[in-house]
This record gives C-alpha cells, sequence and structure tokens, in this order.
C-alpha cells in the first residue's frame, strides 16, 4: 500500500446505502416493537459515517432509488459528513435497500428487503466520473460483486483506484442472498482479492472463497500478493497476515446491546489507524475498539464512535486476552 497516500485519511467507499430500521425499546423483538428507530445502513454508508466519525474524509459511490427513502438516505449521509458528490439517483421500479433489525444480542432478528436493490445500478459511467487521484483509498464491499451492472463497475474502480495510486481495500461482505451461488460468489471475490492491497472479512467469507475449503489457509495465501489480509473470527478476535507475519487482535470485553456494525466500525478503526501512520497491529487494535464501541449502542452509523470517544476507550480498557 501506498502509506504516503493513506496518510491523506481520504476515502472513497463504494457499495450500498440504506435505511435500517431498529426494533424500539431496545431488547424488543422485531414482531413485538411498538416504535422503531430510523438510521442510515448499508455497509459501504456505514463504512464511510464511521470513518468520517472517525475523523477521516470519506465520499460514497453508490445509487440510491429517487423516491422518499432514497432521498433520506442522501440526506443522512450529509449528517454524517459524507461527501455524495457520487451519489446517483435512478428511477423505475429500484429501491433503496432496507433492514429492520432488533437490538438484541440473542436472538437478534434482522430482515433485510433487497429484490430490485438500486446500488445494483451503479455503472461504468459512474465510475468514470471519479477523480480516483483524490483520495488515499477505494473501499469496495463485496455485495455490490453480487449482480451486474455494479460488478463490472467495481472491477473498472478497482483497476482507475490503482492506476491513480490509491490503495484498494476489499471488505468481503458475504451475503448469500444477493448472489445466485457460492460458487459464483467465490470466483468473483477470489478475482476481486487479486486487485486488492489490503482484504477484511471473517472466517465465513472466507471459507465461501475457499468454496468450502480452509478459508483461513486461503486468507494466508492472498497475503502473498496483498499487502495485508485481516481474517476475523468474532468473539476469537482477528489475525491479520501481513510480509510474513501473523498478528494476533484479540477482541474488548464489552456487555453488547446486540452483535451488529462491528465489522463496519472494525473497519473504520482500521483504515484511520493507517491514515495516522500506525503500523497494522496498532490499527487493528484501534478497529477490534470500534467494533466493541458500536455493539453497545443503537444502530451502526449512530453508534460510530468520535475520534475522542475511541482515544479515550483505548487509554481505559485492555483487550481480553493482552
Amino acid at each position: 500500500m501506498n502509506l504516503a497516500r493513506l496518510s491523506l485519511n481520504r476515502w472513497l467507499a463504494l457499495g450500498r446505502a440504506g435505511l435500517d430500521l431498529y426494533a424500539d425499546p431496545p431488547g424488543a423483538r422485531v414482531d413485538e416493537a411498538g416504535a422503531f428507530f430510523p438510521a442510515l445502513g448499508g455497509s459501504a454508508a456505514n463504512v464511510a459515517a464511521g470513518i468520517a466519525r472517525l475523523g477521516g474524509e470519506a465520499a460514497l459511490l453508490t445509487t440510491l432509488s429517487n423516491d422518499a427513502v432514497g432521498r433520506f438516505v442522501f440526506n443522512q449521509l450529509g449528517r454524517y459528513g459524507v461527501a455524495a458528490d457520487h451519489v446517483r439517483f435512478v428511477g423505475g421500479e429500484a429501491r433503496t435497500s432496507l433492514a429492520v433489525v432488533a437490538t438484541r444480542n440473542d436472538d437478534t432478528q434482522s430482515v433485510i428487503y433487497r429484490n430490485g436493490a438500486a446500488d445494483f445500478l451503479l455503472s461504468r459511467a459512474d465510475v468514470e466520473k471519479v477523480a480516483f487521484a483524490r483520495f488515499g483509498g477505494l473501499i469496495v464491499t463485496g455485495t455490490a460483486l453480487a449482480a451486474e451492472p455494479s460488478r463490472e463497475a467495481s472491477l473498472l474502480a478497482a483497476e482507475r483506484a490503482r492506476a491513480a495510486g490509491a490503495a484498494v481495500i476489499f471488505d468481503i461482505d458475504y451475503r448469500p442472498y444477493s448472489w445466485t451461488s457460492g460458487g459464483e460468489a467465490a470466483e468473483v471475490c477470489r478475482r476481486f482479492a487479486g486487485l486488492s492491497d489490503l482484504i477484511v472479512g471473517n472466517d465465513e467469507e472466507f471459507a465461501v472463497m475457499a468454496e468450502g475449503g480452509d478459508g483461513e489457509a486461503l486468507a494466508r495465501a492472498l497475503a502473498c500478493d496483498a499487502e495485508a489480509v485481516v481474517y476475523k473470527m468474532g468473539a476469537r478476535g482477528a489475525r491479520t497476515f501481513a510480509h510474513g507475519q501473523v498478528i494476533e487482535t484479540p477482541v474488548f470485553p464489552v456487555a453488547p446491546l446486540k452483535p451488529t456494525g462491528a465489522g463496519d466500525a472494525f473497519m473504520a478503526g482500521l483504515l484511520t489507524g493507517l491514515a495516522l501512520g500506525l503500523d497494522v497491529a496498532a490499527s487493528a487494535r484501534r478497529g477490534a475498539a470500534a467494533a466493541a464501541i458500536v455493539v453497545t449502542r443503537v444502530g451502526c452509523a449512530p453508534a460510530s464512535p468520535t475520534a475522542a470517544e475511541l482515544d479515550a476507550f483505548l487509554s481505559s480498557h485492555a483487550p481480553s486476552h493482552s
């Protein structure tokens, strides 16, 4: 990775943005909720919001439905300080994604509506309008690879970012309901990984990429070409493979309200750490701390910590196996 470019702390996230509806009060089941709390959602939007909250500059590259829900999401991006210059509204029957989620750690309910998803309409023309040279890194969430024309647009974005000297970060973000098959997902994600400087995913996602084989072995193999590969293991922490090293990152023990949002917060903390000049180990620890904070709060984007909150957490908490 071009570390000098990362120090710009200026990021472009490519992928879905959506509306999240959280069952209220916290702890209520979705089917028993008395009300719902609306918030910005979608992995790419959550990562961008997390970066902005941590002091980085973040922009989003996506498409939203030209309706009230799409406009709500667009307005939310502005509230979090995420630049929307590269967000395009699309008409027809395409719809912005909707997630209805319970804020509870046990038996967490999450219902996703993505029929005719608007973000899959991202096109080559959208990508060709981007001046990649102004960004330190491009973050692509893997859901964008699940259908055309978004898949082709995402691959083009990676090629153009690399040509402009920006780092390419791949968040595998595997959602089986978006793909026609696990085999298709494995083939396409491995192809995109070959264009990536940093690859981040959990053990289940790497297992899918390995087509049911040894996901950790695949992560190690991918690190031979990428600068670093982060293999997340849930409550067991994360293992990063970089330049022949294996870096263990334990989790921070907290009392979680819910499990959702941890992965997006981890990415935001990791990338802003690298932008600050921290090494991979310290940056991954920063990501783990951000994830720990988010699971104790309602929502994903609304739960994202500020830089001051993250620094305070790091100074007062120790990871579980330190």
